[in-house]
C-alpha cells in the first residue's frame, strides 16, 4: 500500500452536518476499494478563481490515505458517479520529501527555542546590572 493525499471539493454545502455526511460517503468509497483513511483536515470554504460549472465556491477537505496504486484509477472513476464530490485530486506522498520537511520543521523549532532561551537569559541579566 502506498500513501496518498487527496483534496476533495464539495459544493452547495451550507452546514457542517451536510459536509460530514458528504465526506463520509466519499471516504466510504476509499474503504470500499480496500484503502485506509489516515487523517482528514477541513481546509474551509474557498472561492474559485473562476466559476466552474456555474459554481462560485466550494468546501475543500484534505485526506491522507493508504491505497493500493492499482486502485487509484478505479477510485477516481467511482468519484465521477458520486454527485456530492465536485472535484477530487489524488497525489502520491513522497516519503523523502516528507522526512525533509519534518527535519526542517524540527530544526526551526530548535532554533526558536535557543533564541527564546538567549532572550530570557539576557532579560534576567539586565535587572541584575541595574541593581548594581
Amino acid at each position: 500500500m502506498k500513501t496518498y493525499d487527496a483534496v476533495y471539493i464539495f459544493v452547495g454545502i451550507a452546514k457542517d452536518d451536510a459536509l460530514n455526511a458528504c465526506l463520509e460517503k466519499a471516504l466510504a468509497e476509499v474503504t470500499r476499494v480496500g484503502g485506509n483513511i489516515l487523517s482528514t483536515e477541513s481546509l474551509g470554504k474557498r472561492t474559485f478563481a473562476r466559476p466552474m460549472s456555474k459554481k462560485e465556491s466550494g468546501v475543500y477537505v484534505k485526506v491522507r490515505m493508504e491505497l493500493d496504486p492499482s486502485k487509484v484509477d478505479e477510485l477516481v472513476k467511482r468519484y465521477q458517479l458520486v454527485e456530492d464530490v465536485f472535484r477530487v485530486q489524488i497525489l502520491a506522498v513522497d516519503a523523502r520529501r516528507e522526512a525533509r520537511i519534518a527535519s526542517e520543521r524540527q530544526a526551526r523549532a530548535e532554533r526558536q527555542a535557543r533564541k527564546e532561551a538567549a532572550q530570557a537569559a539576557a532579560a534576567a541579566q539586565a535587572p541584575a546590572e541595574v541593581e548594581a
